[in-house]
């Protein structure tokens, strides 16, 4: 692909994101049905016969910021242990604040700790779940709320993947209150809930659950990216950033599947209802952001009988498998969208696993971004051909092509006649270089974005240098790759990677036609360079990928140059 496709290429898929976003808008909620005040929240929740927005699970103020640790033995705890991850659970409330991934460092630093993804509120990055029940108002018993002490049943008193833990709170009017906690295999929470009634009086309750939020995470800045409250939610993907969540305030949604939650870029919290029953989903902000669902339908519980409820909370790192496996297992409604494959989603989905595959054959993801490159051209080898050639033939009439723009330089219509002529003359059409590349935008663009998503990427490595595919090259030009004792700042990091992406692209412009401008072909002269610098802020991954591709071209170019006797700039 010569410089000048490029520039055309990557004008046409802004043109085409832009009208995909005009015509095809992602699945949301129109803004106007969408953006709900939130004195009309409670105006609708007190309509239905409950309070405002999650009484029970409201957040207690705490006169001051604590530590992790402080705040962790602030209150007595249920530990929780798998192969997956570690932490406890708060029993005042009954609240998971304590998760940490077992499986995920914060650096590849071989003593670097764990991935801490829950942690108490009021601790400065705080990230909870916590589930209950909400009732009507001017109810006559009291229901559990964030600070009720629940007590363990049973022997066992850690959460494995073995030992499903009870909890149980009475209250002074007959209603008991139990919930059960189980785990699967990796980082799926059941929680089953339980009200036995044995008053004298009938009540009225709802099921509900919230994430909360203390503040805006660490993001990655990439618009190709979404991080912040996502859902699926009345069949439809919805995707509202921190900032519009905070000006907004409440988004409100009805359901009857599907479920709503945080996602960062590799990791995911997420309420997922018990599916095919009708439930409203809300976002709110209020110093907090919040991720919040409660039952649709009340349910009145006679006094003598029961009522059990059962929902399910994902909370842990967007493994692909792992998501795909819920999905099909428990029918969570469209959970895979919880990862981020973007518009181009049949694509982008199928290309990870066949490079999971290929990293299953050869056991490093780098080697399997090189033969999936291989793969990506041959399959378009018939197009890339073509364009080729129709370049090479552009490459070879340059001289004539030059002679009647000299020719006619004072005659534009003249002069656009007689290169219409000449194409006609000589089969040569000047578009037709371009049109395999409109074609190939939506592929490359998948394996872009495949790429930059896909948790497997993070923290693999390649060889020599490369200890970390999701990370960008940490060698530079600047301190001659690592000779010179000198740390150059971010901006400067050049690595040898994004250099020999930058050379084989080099070498992709001579064997193209030259613009016949001198001013455009000093651009391009200078293109090369600037894409160098660019992409050495890329992950390594993604610049292996292009290098791989450049010099794949450059080979099918060479040859096709040689066959039609075309001399190089």
């Amino acid at each position: 692909m010569d410089t000048k496709n490029i520039i055309l290429a990557t004008a046409l898929s802004v043109g085409i994101l832009l009208l995909w976003s005009v015509y095809f808008d992602p699945p949301m909620i129109p803004e106007e049905t969408a953006t709900i005040q939130q004195s009309e929240v409670a105006n609708s929740e007190s309509n239905l016969g409950l309070g405002t927005l999650d009484e029970s699970l409201k957040i207690i103020e705490e006169p001051e910021m604590l530590s992790v640790e402080d705040s962790i033995s602030d209150s007595p705890r249920i530990e929780i242990n798998t192969p997956g991850i570690s932490g406890s659970i708060r029993l005042n409330g009954l609240i998971i604040d304590d998760i940490t991934l077992k499986a995920y460092q914060e650096t590849l630093d071989k003593d670097s700790a764990n991935i801490r993804f829950l942690s108490p509120l009021k601790t400065g990055n705080g990230h909870e779940v916590s589930f209950g029940w909400i009732q009507a108002k001017n109810s006559d018993f009291d229901i559990p709320n964030r600070n009720t002490p629940w007590k363990l049943t049973g022997y066992n008193n850690v959460l494995t993947l073995e030992s499903p833990l009870t909890f149980e709170w009475k209250n002074d009017t007959g209603q008991t209150f139990q919930s059960t906690i189980a785990l699967s295999d990796e980082y799926l929470f059941e929680i089953t809930q339980n009200i036995i009634n044995n008053g004298t009086n009938s009540i009225i309750v709802n099921n509900a659950a919230k994430i909360t939020r203390e503040s805006t995470p660490d993001l990655s800045g990439m618009f190709i990216l979404h991080e912040g409250l996502v859902g699926v939610l009345d069949e439809k993907l919805e995707q509202i950033d921190y900032d519009d969540l905070a000006d907004d305030k409440v988004y409100n949604f009805d359901s009857n599947n599907g479920w709503l939650g945080f996602t960062d870029k590799y990791w995911l919290t997420a309420l997922i209802p018990e599916q095919g029953e009708s439930f409203k989903g809300i976002f709110s902000y209020d110093n907090n952001y919040t991720a919040y669902f409660r039952s649709q339908d009340s349910t009145i519980v006679n006094a003598g009988s029961s009522y059990e409820t059962s929902s399910n909370i994902f909370i842990g790192a967007k493994e692909a498998e792992v998501i795909d496996a819920y999905q099909e297992e428990y029918g969570f409604y469209n959970f895979d969208l919880s990862i981020d494959w973007g518009w181009f989603y049949f694509l982008t989905k199928p290309l990870f696993y066949i490079i999971y595959y290929l990293f299953d054959l050869t056991g490093n993801f780098g080697v399997a971004i090189i033969i999936l490159t291989a793969m990506t051209r041959i399959l378009f080898f018939p197009l890339a051909n073509w364009s080729f050639v129709s370049m090479a033939k552009m490459k070879k009439l340059q001289p004539e092509m030059t002679r009647l723009k000299e020719l006619h330089k004072d005659d534009r219509q003249q002069q656009q006649q007689a290169l219409m002529t000449l194409y006609k003359k000589e089969k040569v059409n000047p578009v037709s270089g371009c049109l395999p590349i409109l074609i190939q935008i939506p592929f490359f663009f998948a394996i872009y974005k495949m790429l930059f998503v896909s948790l497997e990427m993070r923290h693999a490595p390649f060889f020599g240098w490369i200890q970390d595919l999701s990370a960008k090259d940490p060698t530079s030009l600047f301190n001659l790759f690592g000779l010179i004792p000198w740390d150059p700042p971010s901006f400067l990091v050049i690595g040898v990677w994004p250099i020999l992406m930058g050379l084989t692209m080099y070498i992709q412009q001579k064997l193209n036609p030259a613009p016949p401008d001198p001013i455009q072909a000093k651009i391009f002269m200078f293109f090369p360079f600037f894409i160098t610098v660019l992409l050495s802020q890329f992950a390594a991954g993604l610049v292996i990928y292009w290098t791989t591709n450049n010099l794949l071209s450059i080979i099918q170019q060479w040859v096709i140059v040689r066959r039609t006797n075309i001399k190089t700039n």
